[in-house]
């Protein structure tokens, strides 16, 4: 910087976003997961109810503090300044609130305590606050864990085959059409799966996350399906009377504008989570539960790391030991990357850039030709 305009930085740049797409071996890996885990601390694997509870009542009075500032002072701003206000409003308290998601998905994990009940509990308080039935997606969640990386039986962001795709792709394979998909999904997608599961696995008949009996649940999953649903109609009968007694602007304004920023950044961190150029998938013939799991990324958000608890970048981790607590998560990764070498993926690129480079590059998945192979199948973007 500053040598007279002779600067190198460009070229590592280059090279540190070739790498980041390079791929990763599909093979069997050299090592096994015991071989991993015990490069983890034994402390990592160890979860204290009061730490687990701070970061809750951290993340709680973040979002009380904002929510009393926009509710007892924005009204006071000049008219300018009102309108600059409420989105950054929307924008911080979003984030903060999707970290309260992120600490009711380590409470799906059994993350965040050593007792089962306690995570329940928490885990369907925070999620209803934020219209996410508790149990249903923590079971097909616990699935999406179970098959990652499975092109016949992994849970959500299941890439089509070439084969499959719909005729109408060749029509959004263009920027205007990226940026259509991109902004539905990121405002719609996540509502979309929940209810019609659009970007989930098919199943032989309608699946539905609130429906106590769809063919994503069983028998004895079924009651806590009530119990969810119960859970999300309590807070929208709670919404409803606000709305009543403070207005629907009000609502939307303090609640619903933050709640679609904690959507969109759960579908966004999902998303590129398991879809990357350098990322393999397997049909049946290949696929295992451990290159499953390894076949994921870990991304690079900024700040927001910790504002979202680090699911964002020990995604790895999490995918191998689901049970570690987050803020444990950044010590294990750093403790496996000389243990998984090739086998772990890490890609810095900004995730406003990476959205628009994986819709872009990641429209279908196909095998190599001409290789032996016929079973791992790889992102691909030609669309003849």
């Amino acid at each position: 910087m500053g040598a007279g305009g002779r600067t190198s930085v460009p070229q590592p740049n280059r090279k540190s976003e070739t790498d980041a797409v390079k791929r990763v071996p599909f093979e069997k890996p050299p090592f096994s997961l015991s071989q991993v885990k015990k490069a983890i601390p034994p402390h990592c694997f160890k979860r204290s109810i009061l730490r687990s509870f701070s970061y809750v009542v951290y993340d709680l009075t973040i979002a009380f503090f904002l929510y009393y500032v926009a509710t007892h002072y924005f009204h006071l701003l000049p008219r300018p300044l009102a309108f600059l206000a409420w989105p950054t409003y929307w924008a911080i308290q979003g984030c903060i609130l999707t970290g309260v998601w992120v600490i009711a998905h380590e409470c799906g994990h059994h993350a965040f305590s050593d007792y089962q009940w306690l995570d329940d509990t928490v885990g369907l308080i925070l999620h209803s606050s934020l219209l996410v039935p508790y149990f249903s997606w923590k079971y097909s969640h616990r699935r999406h864990h179970s098959n990652t990386g499975s092109l016949d039986r992994d849970e959500v962001f299941v890439p089509k085959q070439k084969s499959s795709i719909g005729w109408y792709s060749k029509y959004l394979n263009n920027p205007l059409g990226r940026f259509l998909t991109i902004t539905i999904t990121l405002t719609l997608g996540w509502p979309l799966y929940l209810t019609f599961n659009v970007s989930g696995r098919p199943y032989e008949r309608f699946a539905c996350h609130f429906d106590p009996y769809g063919p994503i649940y069983s028998d004895r999953e079924r009651l806590q399906i009530y119990i969810s649903d119960v859970g999300v109609l309590a807070v929208c009968f709670g919404l409803y009377h606000l709305a009543v007694a403070k207005g629907l602007a009000w609502v939307v304004c303090v609640y619903g504008v933050p709640l679609l920023v904690v959507n969109g950044f759960l579908v966004l961190i999902t998303y590129l989570q398991h879809t990357h150029p350098a990322l393999p998938h397997y049909d049946s013939s290949e696929w295992d539960w451990f290159r499953g799991a390894l076949a994921t990324v870990d991304r690079d958000y900024g700040i927001l790391n910790k504002v979202f608890h680090n699911i964002t970048d020990t995604h790895i981790a999490h995918h191998l030991f689901s049970t570690m607590p987050h803020y444990h998560a950044m010590e294990a990764t750093k403790a496996i990357k000389p243990i998984l070498g090739e086998y772990y993926r890490f890609d810095s690129t900004p995730f406003y850039k990476a959205i628009w480079r994986e819709a872009t590059e990641c429209v279908y998945v196909e095998p190599d030709q001409g290789t032996e192979t016929k079973g791992v199948f790889w992102y691909n973007k030609k669309l003849e």
